[in-house]
């Protein structure tokens, strides 16, 4: 994707809680952002809006942000069961007409939509849908546990608590400390980031495992540390099978939890709640505990979320975390990713030695 310019498609969603991909891509590749279309905040900068991002424009329409010429367009939020609102059709074939490829995560296939199709063959454009699963994918058989780099998974207390962005945070100082790390993308934004990965709740239940199986067997070639993405969460009513899979699949050493301070209550913010968080604590050992159903794991520390706090607060729940747990605990965006990367190395020095032993 290199010298490629996105403009981002968030409209009516753009927001801190509500556009996750966009957020994302944002975060790390600012560079190559024309700018985003959200008719609600139109008028504002990224950073006037996410508290990250600069001065890259929000304009409140599809005509205005081909204008900024980019060549990539780019759906940046997820509405609620990955489908496509009927009035962003036209928008796209707007921007298939002005020269742009399309790329998408949405469980709706912008491939499959025959006016979309038929304009990008005519136009010569190409159209991502990156939660499109490999055609051919294995049962899990365990493989995961034979690779050699010491593989670890992050899991989370509900959705988009900040599961890829800690790893994100923490692949680039494992890296600087010389060692070979990569970061496995299960989702449809890692997959924009890192420029592959499978979105693992596009695939049909049976092979959810195998494809994690897949990934970290692919992501541990040249590799010390493989950091796979989690999804979901392990007690979410309607996620709990991707989280799973991912644990039973990937058959992680070790695992790092995500938790956003302030979220009391599983789900979406906008409906009633209904299914309280349990304790940090009671996490570890869950995850623990049914991940050790196929391969024993460890909890190396807590990554809080604290973006809607105040510094003095956000510092508070980490001391928290770690005092209810035991285990390290920072916010690797808004303090340092340290205490992760210092347990990290530890884990992994713990894990060789045992090799060692075994040998």
């Amino acid at each position: 994707m290199h010298g490629t310019r996105f403009l981002i498609l968030a409209d009516g969603e753009f927001g801190p809680l509500t556009s996750k991909t966009a957020n994302s891509v944002i975060r790390y590749l600012p560079d190559r952002i024309a700018a985003v279309v959200d008719r609600a905040s139109a008028g504002q900068t990224v950073q006037q809006v996410l508290g990250f991002g600069g001065a890259i424009p929000i304009v409140g329409s599809m005509r205005e942000g081909l204008a900024r010429k980019p060549d990539q367009v780019l759906i940046g939020i997820a509405p609620m069961g990955g489908r496509l609102p009927d009035e962003w059709r036209d928008w796209l074939l707007e921007a298939l007409d002005a020269g742009c490829d399309l790329w998408s995560g949405l469980h709706t296939f912008l491939s499959d939509e025959p006016a979309l199709a038929a304009r990008a063959r005519a136009r010569g454009r190409t159209i991502h849908d990156l939660r499109r699963p490999p055609a051919s994918l294995p049962v899990a058989s365990g493989r995961a546990k034979e690779v050699e780099p010491y593989v670890i998974l992050t899991v989370g207390t509900d959705c988009n608590v900040g599961k890829m962005t800690s790893q994100l945070q923490i692949v680039k100082d494992l890296n600087a400390r010389q060692l070979r790390t990569r970061f496995v993308a299960t989702g449809q934004t890692g997959i924009m980031i890192e420029g592959w990965g499978i979105a693992v709740d596009a695939v049909v239940a049976d092979f959810i495992a195998g494809a994690a199986e897949w990934l970290v067997l692919e992501g541990s070639k040249d590799a010390d540390i493989v950091l796979v993405e989690g999804q979901g969460s392990l007690n979410h009513p309607g996620y709990s099978g991707v989280t799973c899979g991912l644990l039973h699949g990937a058959c992680p050493d070790a695992l790092i939890l995500c938790h956003q301070a302030t979220r009391e209550y599983i789900g979406d913010y906008r409906q009633a709640s209904w299914l309280k968080i349990p304790p940090l604590s009671e996490y570890v050992r869950l995850y623990e505990t049914v991940a050790g159903f196929v391969h024993p794991t460890t909890t190396l520390g807590i990554a809080l979320n604290t973006f809607d706090l105040t510094e003095a607060e956000a510092r508070a729940a980490c001391d928290a975390a770690s005092r209810e747990t035991g285990l390290p605990c920072t916010d690797p965006v808004r303090f340092s990713p340290a205490p992760l990367v210092d347990a990290v190395v530890r884990g992994r020095e713990a894990y060789l030695a045992e090799r060692r032993v075994r040998a």
